[in-house]
């Protein structure tokens, strides 16, 4: 069914607002965006047609909180929705009630969501369509119900959160003795993290890789893939280094795999853009693991290396067209690598490191993508993900491609807050990941602070007096920053926004 779409809220903060923004620009739509309190000077706000503000920092009384989100909707005249990624963007609930309000949600249906989201209830689609899953329980209550599973199968186990994934709820168990702590604290943690208890036991698989595919589909049910990601390099089950080929996979395995991926989507009578996540063990056997039902952090790798922009496909295929390609017809080229740009301390466990962006020079040049949220001036707030940029490069062949993002990490110019960038550079020098003989242990492994490359003296003390210098109002930057955001038009001729006007319509 075809749908008209000409005003787009983006629902959502940061460099995956800016992301949408400006396809939407390129298809001709205006654009709405949201902003916390402490947002009120992001890039998202800056660029979109018309900005709301919807409440203080806390994304539990902004970016979470439906009702405000719906009704800048409704004042706006925007006629769809898209969610991003985080926050509400796999919250079933949300997705119907936008598509209740009459405005076009710019991702898959309330349902999928809601069946794919519910990991033990994804297991159980999948593997009735023939899709191999790691063994597993049902959602379990009571510890009690998940030690049969133990004994049968044998440690080591994982506890995970039934209604969520990110690494959120999950608790790694050896042993029987570690079990009930672990069981206890996986369920907290979920409780905390979803607002739902509930978790279950799945058979750990030893030093497995971490590969996804991307999948499109229509509403008249033509299901497509786009290649694999491989996202093994995690911290934490944080992916931090994403690249497209595998090295892992040859041509059989490849097709075997996304021919399954598709199947598994088809299982659920998915539509739009979403990713089915699999793990491969050391005999080259794959597992479903989960699907993402939206747009993922690394969607870029697959875009440089396909031509295709995601998010005007995600628009057109919500306009109700058709996919404009068979499988067989889509193109890869080259070799694309993904890096986390994000502001923490490597040398400190990786504790967040907020506060204010001093100065930010990004890296340039072929085959070089920046994608980011936030700018000079800026403010790493407590209140979000410490993400500050995503940094892809593509070339060639997977050695140019390592050499292009070594060039540009070493480039990138970040000061005012701690960054990864040290780390990102270990990770794709590491001789491990050249060989791509990798897991995803591979950093709890191999990677030890006192192994990074650290900074001579001399620059340090020259990062610090700028950093000084800004901080004390030098240069045009400090002068701008504080002033507050001024109402204007335009290109298009749109007011921009009203600070004022939206804050008082927001509190009332």
């Amino acid at each position: 069914m075809a749908r008209a779409i000409h005003k787009v809220l983006i629902a959502n903060r940061g460099e995956i607002a800016v992301r949408v923004i400006r396809s939407c620009r390129e298809l001709g739509l205006e654009t709405v965006a949201v902003y916390s309190e402490a947002d009120r000077l992001m890039p998202h706000v800056q660029l979109a047609d018309e900005a709301y503000c919807i409440g203080p920092p806390p994304s539990a009384q902004s970016y979470l909180v439906m009702d405000k989100i719906l009704d800048v909707a409704r004042l706006s005249r925007a006629d769809a929705l898209h969610p991003g990624y985080g926050f509400l963007s796999e919250n079933a609930e949300f997705a119907r009630r936008v598509v209740e309000a009459g405005i076009t949600f710019i991702g898959p249906e309330a349902e999928a969501i809601r069946t794919m989201g519910d990991k033990t209830t994804a297991r159980r689609v999948v593997a009735s369509a023939g899709v191999p899953v790691v063994p597993g329980t049902e959602a379990v209550a009571n510890e009690q119900d998940a030690h049969a599973f133990c004994r049968e199968h044998g440690f080591p186990v994982l506890i995970k959160a039934a209604a969520g994934g990110g690494g959120k709820g999950m608790r790694l168990v050896r042993s029987m003795e570690e079990f009930s702590s672990a069981f206890a604290g996986a369920q907290s943690e979920a409780l905390s993290a979803f607002g739902d208890p509930r978790v279950y036991v799945e058979k750990y698989l030893e030093n497995p890789r971490h590969i996804e595919f991307q999948i499109v589909a229509d509403e008249s049910g033509n299901t497509v893939h786009l290649g694999e990601r491989e996202c093994t390099i995690q911290r934490r089950h944080q992916k931090v280094v994403e690249e497209s080929p595998s090295v892992l996979l040859d041509d059989a395995l490849r097709k075997l795999m996304g021919e399954t991926a598709v199947r598994a989507a088809k299982a659920c009578g998915y539509r739009n853009a979403g990713t089915i996540e699999f793990l491969v063990d050391r005999n080259r056997r794959f597992y479903f693991l989960e699907m993402n039902t939206r747009l993922q952090v690394e969607h870029p790798v697959t875009e440089m290396r396909t031509g295709v922009d995601l998010v005007a496909l995600q628009i057109r295929i919500a306009r109700g067209e058709s996919l404009p390609w068979r499988q067989e017809e889509i193109g890869f080229r080259g070799h694309a690598i993904e890096c986390r740009i994000c502001a923490e301390d490597p040398l400190n466990d990786f504790l967040p490191s907020t506060g204010k962006i001093a100065h930010l020079r990004p890296p340039h040049g072929f085959g070089i993508r920046d994608d980011r949220g936030v700018e000079a001036g800026g403010e790493i707030a407590v209140y979000y993900d410490p993400l500050i940029a995503k940094l892809i490069a593509w070339a060639p062949t997977r050695t140019e491609a390592l050499r292009r993002m070594d060039r540009a990490l070493g480039e990138y110019e970040v000061l005012g807050v701690q960054t990864n960038i040290p780390f990102c550079r270990f990770v794709i020098n590491h001789e491990l990941f050249r060989r791509g003989d990798i897991d995803t242990h591979f950093v709890a492994t191999h990677y030890r602070p006192d192994l990074l490359e650290k900074p001579d003296e001399g620059s340090a003390r020259a990062a610090a007096l700028v950093c000084a210098w800004l901080e004390l109002g030098g240069g045009a930057q400090g002068a701008e920053e504080d002033r507050p955001p001024s109402s204007g038009r335009t290109e298009r001729g749109k007011w921009k926004y009203d600070r004022s006007r939206f804050l008082r319509g927001n509190e009332s």
